[in-house]
């Protein structure tokens, strides 16, 4: 079963002073009505899915049930970090309380803060993506970028697998503008969304 994952215990610091370490912007409604959160949670209750775990900081508990709540979906659980130690310790956690419950789960690994306006494409990709995770491969979403951002990682693609879907070649965080405006040209290289699936 797809289970998505919500990764909602960074800070937001870029964003001061509108996001703060008390309310980072993941809980701020940046683009229309709803936190991002909330949109997040709103993006994945449309995938054929099982409840969402909610990984957060132990300080942004209590945000994120309310969030939960005025939305009205019930997240399987809330995992609780004591401190914040990034994006890998986040999802082995996930992945302890979603392996607990269901050994063949399907995690849909997802920043909480991102905007993503065409959620119909949003959800093709990853409708094309879970034969993949269902193979036992580790998918990444990429972003076909628009410009040279040196703000952002990069994902190399490799050899085409089917449209849109590719081996992964290399990763690469954060070029230099010269590299970056390179990539760009190349057509080769996408923005790291830090959206992955797996099994």
């Amino acid at each position: 079963m797809l289970t998505p994952v919500l990764l909602s215990g960074g800070v937001g610091s870029r964003l001061w002073p509108v996001s703060r370490e008390t309310h980072p912007k993941q809980f701020l409604p940046l683009a229309g009505e709803l936190s991002m959160l909330q949109e997040t949670l709103q993006r994945t209750s449309g995938l054929e899915e099982s409840a969402p775990l909610v990984v957060c900081n132990e300080e942004h508990r209590f945000m994120v049930a309310e969030q939960l709540r005025q939305v009205d979906i019930k997240a399987s659980a809330l995992i609780l970090e004591p401190e914040g130690r990034n994006t890998a310790p986040a999802v082995a956690l996930a992945a302890l309380q979603a392996l607990a419950t269901d050994p063949e789960a399907l995690l849909l690994v997802l920043p909480a803060d991102h905007i993503i306006q065409n959620v119909a494409a949003f959800a093709e990709a990853v409708s094309k993506a879970l034969p993949l995770a269902e193979q036992g491969r580790l998918v990444t979403f990429g972003v076909v970028p628009s410009s040279a951002e040196t703000g952002y990682g990069y994902i190399k693609c490799g050899a085409s697998l089917d449209t849109d879907l590719y081996d992964l070649e290399r990763f690469v965080e954060k070029p230099d503008a010269a590299t970056a405006q390179s990539y760009l040209e190349s057509g080769n290289y996408l923005w790291n969304s830090g959206m992955f699936l797996l099994g």
